[in-house]
């Protein structure tokens, strides 16, 4: 079992609760970004510097991750095929993607990233405080105890 995390646009709590989950579980964890992250020196922490084409770091992941793996992301096309992979994937703000909510997520990403394309303007995400740092929190340990009883 491995934790990997898209990095490029991960909040720095998300990133602290990582870290620690893994050093209290001792799960091997990846950082993949495509610029520089400072993380801790530790044998369970790693990072992966990928390239700077688009989607460097979700097509790594991707390719990486296998069943019995948890995934951080907000990249709702990075999340289908890895759902499909049987692998958890969470997003920063502490939501599941699973079978039954990833086709709908990805059909209201689509739909409002055509009317971005368009003009019309649809704003941003919430900013995240700590209401979204909680429910990553909870979200992350349940699925991670989940996991770590399976294995």
């Amino acid at each position: 079992m491995k934790i990997w995390v898209d990095a490029d646009a991960c909040p720095g709590a998300v990133r602290d609760i990582v870290i620690a989950a893994s050093h209290k579980r001792k799960i091997e964890t990846a950082f993949v970004a495509n610029k520089p992250l400072a993380l801790p020196v530790s044998d369970l922490i790693k990072f992966v510097l990928v390239g700077s084409a688009p989607d460097a770091a979700d097509a790594y992941i991707l390719e990486q991750a296998q069943k019995g793996d948890l995934v951080i992301t907000q990249d709702i096309p990075l999340a289908h095929p890895l759902v499909h992979k049987q692998i958890v994937v969470i997003s920063p703000r502490g939501l599941i993607f699973d079978e039954d909510n990833i086709g709908e997520r990805l059909s209201v990403r689509d739909m409002l990233q055509d009317m971005r394309d368009v003009g019309i303007v649809t704003g941003g995400p919430k900013q995240f405080g700590e209401k979204e740092k909680r429910e990553f929190a909870s979200s992350f340990d349940r699925e991670l105890t989940k996991l770590i009883k399976k294995v």
